[in-house]
C-alpha cells in the first residue's frame, strides 16, 4: 500500500468513515448543482412527458447507374 504509513496517525476506524463521507459530500453537491442549474434534469427526474421518437430520416433516392456507351461499330 502505498499509503500504509497514513494509518499510524489515523485510525481506519476514523479514517475510512470521513473518506466514504467526504465521497458522498462531494455526490450530492454535484447532483445539486446540476438540478439548480440546468433544465432537463429535473424533469429527468419527476419522469416528465416523454419525446416523440424522431422519425427515420428518409434518403434520396439512389441515381441510376450511367448506361455503358455502346461498342463502336467496326469499319472494313
Amino acid at each position: 500500500m502505498t499509503n500504509g504509513k497514513m494509518w499510524l496517525v489515523v485510525k481506519p476506524t476514523v479514517g475510512i468513515p470521513v473518506f466514504f463521507a467526504g465521497i458522498v459530500v462531494a455526490a450530492l453537491s454535484v447532483h445539486t448543482a446540476i438540478l439548480l442549474n440546468s433544465d432537463w434534469f429535473p424533469a429527468f427526474l419527476k419522469g416528465g412527458q416523454k419525446m416523440a421518437a424522431a422519425a427515420p430520416a428518409t434518403a434520396a433516392p439512389a441515381a441510376a447507374p450511367a448506361a455503358a456507351p455502346a461498342p463502336a461499330a467496326k469499319t472494313k
